[in-house]
């Protein structure tokens, strides 16, 4: 108790006030705290700090967040179009303007949206969006030429149906007898499909082909078929429009010539030649005599004359990934090597 300070603030107060000064000091003299009313402060004091504190962050969070949002929902504001996507505002992948407007930021097209109408091509691989596929240039995906092109579009796989006018040709035997060729499929339907394999490729010997000595490889990088297109140009999958068509290319390379016809054998009709046998003297000839009247004394003689190359060739056929149609081609003068051939190539 502070008397002195007492004894001033007394000298202002009137006679109830006094009075009223006591009764309270009275009333709280008995008064003290509980057990335990320390520590709890000790306590408590610092957990209200500590809250105090956690909401300044929190009140600092919100005003970041207000300050990062309001100039997002300003330019969503100020986007044009009907159809704005607010949802991706402030996103680089699409400046002002809806999605269906189909402007990129580098001002390019972009077929993002655009469910009705066309976006018409800039570059190669691009396709008209009428839904039906069809393309104005050539494939992705390292393939070339018109028609399929390798993209993530949906398309349903190719039914054996959906494919035909297939075809087969050979070109003429290189300076090293290598014989180059290609197997060619079109898309028949009305509707695209995608082609999800190169198919299948095997061998037929015929006439001198020795069939243990034909075999057939997957063309890579630095084969003997280097005149095959580099294996990065393949693709795994084409889809491929109505009217468009996709390659599979091969290369005969051979190991071993065909071999030669057999050389002549038995004996000549010359001095050197083997004697007929003597025929058995019948009775009633004369001593000495070699044969009947009809006999000439000489036996027929058997000989071949030497032969050129034996004529052999080897048939390729080829089956389509749906399992139809199938085509072959022809090599002439083959007997024994290597059939080469490649994955998924864009029609040319």
């Amino acid at each position: 108790m502070n008397d002195g300070l007492d004894d001033r603030s007394a000298e202002r107060l009137g006679p109830d006030e006094l009075a009223l000064r006591r009764m309270l000091h009275q009333a709280v003299q008995t008064v003290e705290p509980r057990d335990g009313t320390l520590d709890h402060l000790r306590r408590a004091v610092p957990a209200r700090r500590a809250r105090k504190r956690q909401a300044m962050v929190g009140m600092a969070a919100a005003a970041l967040f207000i300050g990062t949002a309001v100039p997002a929902l300003v330019h969503v504001s100020n986007s044009t179009g009907s159809d704005v996507n607010p949802s991706v505002a402030g996103q680089a992948s699409q400046a002002q303007g809806g999605a269906s407007q189909g402007k990129n930021t580098d001002g390019s097209e972009s077929t993002a949206g655009g469910g009705t109408g066309t976006s018409p091509g800039h570059g190669k691989g691009d396709t008209k969006g009428d839904g039906k596929g069809r393309n104005t240039g050539a494939g992705t995906g390292g393939s070339a030429g018109t028609g399929p092109s390798s993209t993530s579009a949906s398309a349903p796989v190719c039914t054996a149906a959906q494919l035909g006018s297939a075809t087969g040709t050979t070109a003429a035997p290189d300076s090293t007898g290598a014989v180059y060729g290609t197997f060619r499929v079109v898309n028949v339907s009305t509707g695209s499909c995608t082609v999800g394999g190169p198919g299948s490729v095997s061998t037929l010997a015929q006439g001198a082909a020795d069939a243990t000595k034909i075999t057939t490889a997957r063309h890579v990088s630095g084969d003997a078929a280097a005149g095959l297109p580099d294996p990065t140009t393949e693709v795994t999958s084409l889809l491929l429009a109505p009217g468009a068509s996709y390659e599979v290319k091969f290369a005969w390379v051979p190991t071993e010539t065909c071999p030669t016809t057999g050389t002549g054998s038995g004996g000549t009709t010359d001095g050197g030649s083997t004697a007929s046998p003597t025929p058995t003297p019948d009775s009633g000839t004369t001593s000495g005599s070699a044969s009947s009247g009809t006999d000439s004394g000489v036996t027929t003689q058997m000989f071949t004359e030497d032969g050129g190359t034996a004529d052999g060739s080897v048939v390729i056929p080829y089956t389509a990934e749906a399992g139809s149609p199938t085509v072959s081609a022809t090599v002439s003068g083959a007997c024994a090597g290597v059939v080469y051939y490649t994955g998924l190539l864009a029609g040319s």
